[in-house]
């Protein structure tokens, strides 16, 4: 089993170490954490920088511990836990972003499935046990999956029907993305990036005033190896692939992401995709819960999604038969591999 940053961060930090803020001169300044089974790189220049970094360490592990399923005293494993149909007061985070969630679900024809823990558990990506489920146990397990089966009650109360369990996994760390912004915004940070293992958020420019180029993991190649670059500054870029997290048994491979149709995981064509949004607050949510959606969903409902206009974002796709696309409203700041040897596209 294999475990790749899906955005490759080492993301070409341009002047990461020149003194910024004029006269007030400051260096870039970072911090390692991990958390949410992956590591983590914080760095910022400018305002009240190491009071940020400290807030942001502090936010990162107080969201590990809510939002985790593993963790006993977590408000999503009482709620787990507790019997079926019984109300569970969650307080007014979780309840704010399980009814996301069921937006994200709703919006894209549920590929976006947070009550996927047991099947998930049942392939031992939960656990690091990994075993590939027989058929009748995948059936029986999907018939507690869906979003109708998680009830949002009065106040911020959420019941869950016989079976079902829930995982905020394919949303927290757009979520966390979200809180290191406002964070930084809050100590008046300039510059910066926070890099949470997949889920990137650029606050301004480098040091050099210029964009961040942000490397995009080559799913087909190793680690270090990239399919393009993109520059961005205060954005949210969030990348899902199946090259992530897998295991093979008997010469097949089996990726973590799951299709909530099948219980299988995803068959859609596509080997990685990865999401671009503005800075707006909720968008490194938006952009989390989407990639994961928009990879099960494959190739033309992806892009059907994105030209609806529900939701605004754009795209780089990384194809099964060797194709790279990029979406129009970010093509002008993408820059493919030549190395890679895919076809690239611009779509529009």
């Amino acid at each position: 089993m294999k475990r790749l940053g899906a955005l490759l961060a080492s993301l070409l930090l341009a002047g990461s170490l020149t003194a910024c803020g004029g006269a007030a001169a400051q260096e870039m300044q970072s911090v390692q954490v991990f958390a949410m089974d992956t590591v983590m790189g914080l760095q910022a220049c400018g305002g009240e920088t190491e009071a940020a970094l400290a807030a942001a360490e502090d936010e990162i592990y107080r969201l590990d511990e809510a939002l985790s399923r593993t963790r006993e005293d977590s408000a999503v494993s009482r709620l787990n836990s507790a019997a079926a149909g019984t109300p569970v007061d969650v307080g007014e985070e979780l309840h704010d972003l399980i009814a996301r969630a069921l937006d994200f679900s709703a919006a894209t024809d549920g590929a976006f499935d947070i009550t996927l823990a047991p099947v998930s558990s049942a392939w031992g990506f939960t656990e690091d046990v990994y075993r590939v489920p027989e058929d009748a146990e995948l059936a029986a397990l999907l018939a507690c999956v869906g979003a109708e089966h998680v009830h949002l009650e009065e106040g911020t109360a959420v019941s869950l029907d016989q079976g079902t369990r829930i995982d905020l996994g394919a949303i927290a760390k757009g979520y966390a993305s979200d809180r290191m912004a406002a964070i930084y915004q809050e100590h008046g940070i300039t510059h910066g990036i926070v890099d949470l293992g997949g889920n990137t958020w650029v606050c301004g420019g480098n040091l050099e005033g210029e964009p961040w180029q942000i490397g995009i993991q080559d799913p087909a190649r190793p680690a270090g190896s990239l399919a393009g670059i993109l520059e961005a500054s205060d954005a949210f870029a969030v990348t899902s692939g199946g090259y992530q997290r897998y295991f093979e048994e008997n010469g097949q491979v089996y990726h973590h992401i799951i299709d909530p149709a099948t219980g299988r995981p995803a068959e859609s064509g596509l080997t990685s995709v990865t999401v671009v949004a503005d800075g707006t607050a909720g968008n490194g949510t938006m952009c989390d819960a989407l990639s994961t959606a928009l990879f099960v969903m494959g190739e033309d409902r992806a892009l059907e999604l994105w030209r609806s206009g529900v939701y605004d974002f754009d795209l780089i796709l990384v194809t099964e038969d060797g194709r790279l696309l990029a979406t129009a409203g970010i093509a002008d700041r993408f820059r493919p591999d030549d190395s890679a040897g895919y076809a690239y596209e611009v779509v529009s």
